[in-house]
């Protein structure tokens, strides 16, 4: 097995130089996809539809498609699912990702082209294993197997040849022969519906199995592997695989995880590399050891277009190219892709963190916000708001939601969370007050209606129960795979129905 790490670890590092590449020339490598992607699919419906033969540059381009979301592709998307071929895109496509990025009951059936999962999916993955032995160049992950935990897979009822399901499993029912030589378990475990079923199996398959790297979204991760340890008796998890080294994570922020973590591996040289990776495609890795953002893919057959947020509802939006973009500003995300998907608005926000070369932070979801009173307040400012109160208090947590509290009365708004502690502040007022304090230094628009309590009160933080986010995503059929707890709201829909399937039970800001 040492010998075969030794050969994967060479032929992975060849990769470097064409990421290089692309770091060296952006713009050059984004037009070259532009291009390419548009001549591609000037035979298709699409294409013919929106003129492509004519178009010569991207503001024909921006001229003749209109931005695009899941509602506007969702009757062409309709008739890939039952068979139909060259309409978003020139090749067949039989694999759609079904979309689970929020608890919503409406599915989203995303494309997946054979080129998407080559030149995507597949070059993401390889290439998460390149940056990740480019910077520890003794790894040995390949002298073990692999544990990802994904999602389910089922195959179409409209049509006999069509598949889908979640992102992970469409990609663990395609992989190729050597990487599902070191994956673990066997996909009948793996691939299983029953998410509770899936946790108790997994655990039992992998607990004597030599696991060097991990993958798959902390929420459902942290429930396998106390399982584990509760089934082994062990006190972390690195008494039962003494040979980890590596967490691949994405799909939620990982900082309110991290505490945990440190405790299921107490090893200080545990490598955690985060991903963006998407229905809809692969768009970044973090290329550094030290966290904070990842690399911006640039040859991943996807072309990218920027949205400044104060556009986002604009009659005649104007996107930006990475050559226009500016560090630290918000932007919506806007991809064309080689599977079809065409000026598509994914709901994702993203600032730069860096332009040379360029690096990106998620900041939150076009949808997922509190914006109530005027106040704009984002995932990324909830994040760094309760990293902060929990780094001063000792708290953990586990889950967590907030929604606006609307004018009652005399009494002026609020903002209402739900946390679901892993560990107690030790102080909880002062956890409160930390959580507040710092919404008001990183937003201003949050402080100005702080101000004096004009528009807005002190938060109303409620402590909820063990296991509250778990159970009610289980009842909306949301857990596992990449589903996961909406964080901001600008309405009470999910923070009513928490306190709604509590029913009765205590729940209050001293409980």
């Amino acid at each position: 097995m040492a010998i075969i790490n030794s050969v994967f670890t060479w032929f992975m590092k060849k990769r470097i130089h064409q990421i290089e590449l692309f770091m060296k020339y952006p713009n050059e490598v984004q037009e070259e996809w532009f291009e390419r992607l548009v001549a591609g699919a000037e035979n298709t419906e699409w294409g013919k539809k929106h003129h492509y033969k004519s178009i010569e540059s991207l503001a024909d381009f921006k001229r003749q498609v209109p931005i695009q979301n899941y509602d506007t592709l969702k009757p062409y998307i309709e008739r890939m699912l039952k068979g139909e071929q060259n309409v978003l895109w020139p090749s067949e496509i039989r694999w759609f990702a079904k979309s689970s990025g929020t608890t919503s009951d409406r599915s989203k059936f995303i494309p997946v082209s054979e080129e998407s999962l080559e030149e995507c999916h597949f070059k993401g993955g390889k290439d998460m294993l390149t940056i990740y032995f480019n910077n520890r160049p003794n790894a040995r992950i390949f002298t073990g197997k692999s544990l990802t935990l994904g999602g389910s897979h089922q195959i179409g009822q409209l049509n006999a040849d069509t598949s889908f399901g979640d992102l992970s499993a469409v990609i663990m029912k395609n992989l190729p022969l050597w990487a599902e030589f070191y994956r673990t378990p066997h996909l009948d475990i793996a691939l299983l519906d029953n998410f509770e079923e899936k946790i108790e199996k997994m655990a039992h398959a992998t607990k004597d199995v030599n696991v060097t790297s991990i993958s798959g979204v902390p929420t459902w991760n942290i429930l396998l592997f106390k399982r584990i340890l509760e089934i082994t008796g062990k006190k972390n998890l690195l008494e039962v695989w003494p040979n980890l080294e590596l967490y691949f994570h994405g799909a939620v922020n990982f900082t309110p995880y991290r505490e945990q973590f440190k405790k299921l591996i107490p090893n200080e040289e545990m490598y955690y590399l985060e991903t963006y990776n998407a229905s809809e495609g692969f768009f970044g890795i973090q290329d550094l050891e030290e966290p904070g953002d990842m690399l911006l893919m640039l040859d991943y057959g996807i072309f990218y277009e920027f949205l400044p947020l104060e556009q986002l509802h604009h009659e005649n939006p104007q996107t930006l190219t990475l050559d226009e973009v500016e560090l630290d500003k918000n932007y919506a995300l806007i991809i064309s892709t080689n599977a079809g998907l065409w000026r598509y608005l994914i709901g994702d926000t993203i600032k730069f963190t860096s332009l040379v070369p360029y690096r990106i932070s998620i900041t939150g979801r076009t949808k997922h916000f509190i914006n109530a009173f005027g106040e704009e307040i984002i995932i990324d400012n909830a994040e760094r708001a309760l990293a902060e109160a929990c780094a001063q208090t000792g708290a953990i947590i586990r889950d967590y939601t907030a929604a606006p509290v609307y004018f009652s009365g005399d009494q002026c708004g609020a903002h209402e969370w739900l946390i679901e502690f892993e560990k107690k502040p030790a102080e909880f007022e002062r956890f409160v007050d930390l959580l507040d304090l710092t919404l008001r230094r990183v937003n201003s628009d949050y402080d100005a209606k702080r101000f004096k309590d004009m528009a807005l009160r002190r938060p109303i933080v409620r402590k909820v129960a063990e296991g509250t986010f778990f159970n009610w995503m289980k009842a909306k059929g949301k857990i596992g795979g990449q589903h996961k707890v909406p964080r901001l709201a600008n309405n009470r829909e999910y923070v009513d129905s928490i306190l709604k399937m509590l029913d009765g039970v205590v729940v209050s800001a001293k409980n």
